[in-house]
This record gives structure tokens, C-alpha cells and sequence, in this order.
């Protein structure tokens, strides 16, 4: 990606500050025109010469802040937008002031005219569609307020609420189009380094633990438990090179399905729907480590060579995860006397978590065997 592309995704409403900076240039000329012509009209020339003094620093001032000049300032833009608001606000205040009373009952501009509508917009990029509407409330409270026919004003307060909600939406979109495309680079670019990496892998690492998985095998005894550890590694190891990490899509959630699929292994065998299953990642985070907690169970108290299986149902509202065996059972009153004990690691790493979440687990134990159905509601 070339340097103007990476400015984009960091900062997509950059142009939206460059276009507001040559706005409001643009309508302090104009209002600044429109008081030097009318000058002679004015109770107070002194006043109205006041006026468009601050007006021009103040444009100089937000000007530099908007445009990232000042340190900090991408970060401080909201906080400017509403000192931008306060002063515009305080600019409008002066009409009563500053113009005759003959001014103002023929429905002269305000002090600051189109000029006013500055920091609506800004309000807008800051704060999106909340931050546009509430600018513009403000902003048309204080015209309605200074204005003897306040029914005349009704088209400008129209034009303030349109200005500030088209802007406010259009910053919104594009943030999240921002976000969903720095996502998309970095999946891709997560892509291209596990095709990276999974060449070098499949060409020393894969080799080796394949030659030790054989080799184990033919001697037996410890080599072949080496060995049989040796094909674990290799088959995890090729299922994450395949795989890759949990996918995220848009919202920022997880697929638990390819979650689940990562902890498959030639002794447990994880039976998932084809289709992506999102959650939110903490909860895909959660899940995976119970399933992960209930098949180490299974390695120590039926055997590490001990078959194993996992199913995950898409139920539409939940989903629910089943994790057996083929095990003896836990006998009777097996689990309340571990934790009376202190040993809580069903407790603590299965339970806990399932019920954290708001779910429901269940075990359901025999000579046949054990099973573990967690249930979980989609938030």
C-alpha cells in the first residue's frame, strides 16, 4: 500500500477538515463583505469592526487546530469543535448589540451570517449525526433568539439540521467504511505471511515431526509415545497453517466453528457447520478454552490416547457445543468431592466460564462414557 492509502484508513475524514477549512474561509469573506458594506448601517462601526476582527482570528485559530497544526490536534477536534460552537454562539449574541434596531426588525443577517454554520459542520465530522444535530439545535436556538421575526428564520434552521445530519451520516459511513477496509488489508495481509509461513513450515518443521511420528511408531515403547506427541504437534501445526486464526467479520466477532476446528486433532474429531458460526470474541474466546478444558480431561482421566468428539449446532438464537468420550463415567459425587478439596478445575475452567456467559452446561455420564452440552444465547 502506498503512503496516501495507509492516510486514509488511519485518518478517512481528512478531507472532510480540508473541504470545512476552505468553507468556512469561503463564508468569512462573504460575511465579512456583507458587514463592511453595510458598515454606515450599524449603531456601532467600532462594534461591528470588533466583531469581524475575532471572527478572522478565530477562523485562523480553528483553522490550524482542524487542519492538525496545533500538538494533539486530530485528537482535541471535538473539544475544538465545542469552543468553535461557544464563539460562534457569543458572535451571534452581539446582533442585538451591534446592529440598530431597525436591522434587526427588517431581518438583517446576524453578526457572523452564513459564517455561523461552521461549527455544525465541524460538530458533525467530530461527533457524527448526535454531534451534527446537536450543533445545529444550538446554533438555531441562538438565531431564533436574536431575531425579531424568529417565524423568518425557519429555512435557515432547516438548512442547519439538513447541514449537520447529511454530514454527520456521511462521517459515519465513512469511518466504518475505514474500519471494514483496514480489517479486509489485514486479513489479507494475515494471508499472504501464513502462505509465507507455511512454506517454510511444511519444508523443516512438518518434515521433521513427520519423520518422528514414523519413527516413533516403528521403535515403540517411549519413542512411539514421542512419537504419537510428534503427530499431534503436526497435525495442529498443519491445521493452523490451513485455517489460519479465527476469522472476524465486520462487528468484531469471532467463527467459532474454525475455533473449535483448531483443537481437532488424530484423537478428537470436531464436527462443525460448513458456514461461519459468529459470536462475540470474547465469548468464541471462552468457549474454545471450555471445550479445550474438557478434552484434557479427557487425555488424563481416560487416556491421552482416548478418542474424543465434538459437535457444534448453529441453533440460530445460540448455539450448543457436546464434547464425549467413550470413557468409564465420573463416578457418582466424583465432581462435588474435587471441589470440596480445592481442585476446581471443572469448576473454575468449564462451569464458570459457561455460566460467565449467561449459558447452561450439563453433564451427562455413564459407563459409556462422558458428555459435556453447553448451551450459550447469541447477545
Amino acid at each position: 500500500m502506498t503512503v496516501s492509502s495507509v492516510a486514509v484508513l488511519e485518518r478517512p475524514l481528512e478531507a472532510l477538515w480540508r473541504g470545512l477549512l476552505i468553507y468556512r474561509f469561503l463564508t468569512l469573506v462573504s460575511a465579512v463583505a456583507v458587514i463592511l458594506y453595510l458598515l454606515e448601517d450599524y449603531a456601532t462601526q467600532v462594534g461591528a469592526i470588533l466583531v469581524v476582527a475575532v471572527m478572522c482570528g478565530w477562523t485562523a485559530v480553528t483553522g490550524y487546530g482542524y487542519f492538525g497544526g496545533l500538538p494533539g490536534a486530530r485528537d482535541l477536534r471535538g473539544r475544538l469543535a465545542l469552543a468553535d460552537l461557544a464563539v460562534t454562539v457569543a458572535i451571534m449574541a452581539t446582533t442585538p448589540l451591534v446592529q440598530t434596531a431597525a436591522q434587526v426588525g427588517a431581518d438583517a443577517p446576524v453578526m457572523g451570517s452564513v459564517w455561523t454554520s461552521g461549527p455544525v459542520l465541524a460538530l458533525a465530522l467530530a461527533g457524527g449525526v448526535r454531534g451534527g444535530l446537536a450543533g445545529a439545535l444550538v446554533v438555531s436556538a441562538a438565531l431564533l433568539l436574536v431575531q425579531a421575526r424568529p417565524e423568518r428564520e425557519l429555512g435557515d434552521v432547516q438548512l442547519l439540521f439538513l447541514a449537520g445530519l447529511t454530514v454527520g451520516f456521511a462521517a459515519t459511513v465513512l469511518l466504518r467504511s475505514a474500519e471494514r477496509l483496514r480489517r479486509a488489508v489485514a486479513s489479507q495481509a494475515a494471508m499472504a505471511e501464513r502462505d509465507r509461513l507455511a512454506r517454510a513450515v511444511h519444508d523443516g518443521v512438518l518434515q521433521v515431526l513427520g519423520y518422528l511420528r514414523r519413527r516413533g511408531a516403528e521403535l515403540g515403547g517411549d519413542a512411539g509415545e514421542l512419537g504419537r506427541l510428534a503427530g499431534d504437534q503436526e497435525f495442529a501445526l498443519r491445521g493452523l497453517l490451513v485455517t489460519g486464526p479465527a476469522p472476524v467479520d465486520v462487528h468484531g466477532r469471532h467463527d467459532l466453528a474454525a475455533g473449535l476446528r483448531a483443537l481437532g486433532s488424530p484423537r478428537v474429531t470436531v464436527s462443525a457447520p460448513a458456514h461461519a458460526v459468529y459470536l462475540p470474541a470474547h465469548a468464541v474466546d471462552e468457549l474454545v478454552a471450555v471445550v479445550a478444558a474438557a478434552l484434557a480431561n479427557v487425555a488424563v482421566h481416560v487416556g491421552v490416547d482416548a478418542p474424543a468428539w465434538v459437535l457444534l449446532e448453529d441453533l440460530g438464537t445460540g448455539v450448543e457445543i457436546s464434547v464425549r468420550d467413550e470413557g468409564p463415567g465420573i463416578p457418582a459425587g466424583r465432581l462435588a468431592d474435587a471441589a470440596a478439596q480445592g481442585r476446581l478445575g471443572v469448576t473454575r475452567s468449564i462451569r464458570g466460564r459457561v455460566l460467565d456467559l449467561g449459558g447452561e452446561i450439563r453433564c451427562e455420564t455413564g459407563s459409556g462414557g462422558t458428555e459435556w452440552i453447553i448451551r450459550t444465547e447469541r447477545a
